[in-house]
């Protein structure tokens, strides 16, 4: 598996599993705008071919907003995600980001012990962020020297 920079021929993929994934999920033309946006960082988890998982993140000045995050269900716990988040880190780093925020349904028990175990910690909670099904979202966080 090799973890690289999202383009133009892994969009259908990456809007396939968000649709797989997630109940209120990007179009495919939501994730093709991400490639022109210049704040996004959109990484593929790519295995022969395959998108196996990816993380997108939008940064203003030196904050970062991860904005989704999934792995294909025939892909998970294998340390996909983990790799995800950890490349996507140290790629801001080095573009001068100083923390990574997220939010992440209050009902999702393994993604919030993935993130704690990284060291992200809880920052707020947005009241009733989410929808089909509405729930709250914690605000969870991570910060590093520059």
């Amino acid at each position: 598996m090799k973890i690289i920079p999202m383009n133009e021929s892994h969009v259908a993929q990456v809007a396939e599993l968000e649709k797989l994934c997630f109940s209120d999920p990007w179009s495919e033309n939501s994730v093709a705008s991400e490639l022109s946006n210049p704040l996004s960082l959109w990484l593929i988890a790519e295995k022969e071919g395959t998108v196996c998982g990816y993380v997108g993140s939008q940064t203003v000045l030196d904050e970062t907003d991860m904005m989704n995050i999934a792995v294909r269900p025939d892909c998970r716990c294998k340390g996909i995600a983990a790799a995800l988040i950890t490349e996507l880190v140290d790629r801001l780093k080095d573009q001068g980001s100083r923390i990574l925020r997220l939010e992440v349904r209050e009902s999702n028990a393994p993604a919030i012990a993935l993130y704690e175990a990284m060291g992200f910690i809880q920052l707020g909670l947005r009241k009733n962020y989410y929808r089909n099904p509405r729930e709250n979202a914690l605000i969870l966080g991570k910060e590093w020297e520059i």
